[in-house]
């Protein structure tokens, strides 16, 4: 068992000691997601658990792409961490029920794109979140009636609006809505 205080210092700890779970803050000092990458390519049967106090849909899932088998919220029960790591260590998946709906609904999103054809220029390619909050923007919603209508943060809304922005290769939403009013 070992403790470390910055991402480096964990994966280095981590290759010594050979441990089962390993137990990482998103934001470490050094990259907590950085450091799980790095933890579970060299020792591939650890489990690694994030613990944060992010909701941050981007933190959840750049997360569970870099392999970890947990991602847990600070404010959890104390009584209860210990039940969901015995629960990683046999197998199962640790992650609130609040974002549960948030990784369900990327993983449906995720598959379902459609190409917006551009004059003179190659289509660009949309999920269908991005397709609902360029229609949504569409409709004059602004970022934080987008985030109640959706049900994520204004962070998240920002983010769709931008991967948007730059898939349309436009600098703002009202070249994205002109750009979109002149195409369809």
């Amino acid at each position: 068992m070992g403790e470390a205080a910055d991402g480096p210092t964990a994966v280095e700890l981590a290759r010594a000691e050979n441990p089962d779970l390993c137990l990482l803050d998103v934001h470490m000092p050094g990259g907590g997601i950085r450091a799980a990458t790095e933890i579970l390519e060299a020792i591939p049967e650890a489990a690694v658990v994030m613990l944060t106090v992010s909701q941050n849909d981007a933190d959840l899932f750049d997360s569970l792409r870099a392999g970890a088998a947990g991602y847990l919220l600070k404010d959890i029960d104390p009584e209860s961490l210990p039940h969901a790591l015995r629960g990683v260590m046999a197998g199962e998946a640790a992650v609130p029920r609040r974002l549960v709906s948030r990784v369900l609904d990327e993983f449906r999103t995720s598959g379902r794109r459609r190409r917006l054809p551009l004059a003179g220029r190659r289509g660009a390619e949309l999920t269908s979140r991005e397709w609902e909050v360029l229609e949504l923007l569409r409709r004059g919603l602004t970022t934080a009636e987008l985030a109640e209508r959706l049900g994520v943060s204004p962070i998240t809304v920002r983010r769709h609006v931008s991967a948007v922005l730059r898939k349309l290769d436009v600098p703002d939403r009202e070249s994205a809505l002109r750009l979109l009013e002149t195409e369809t």
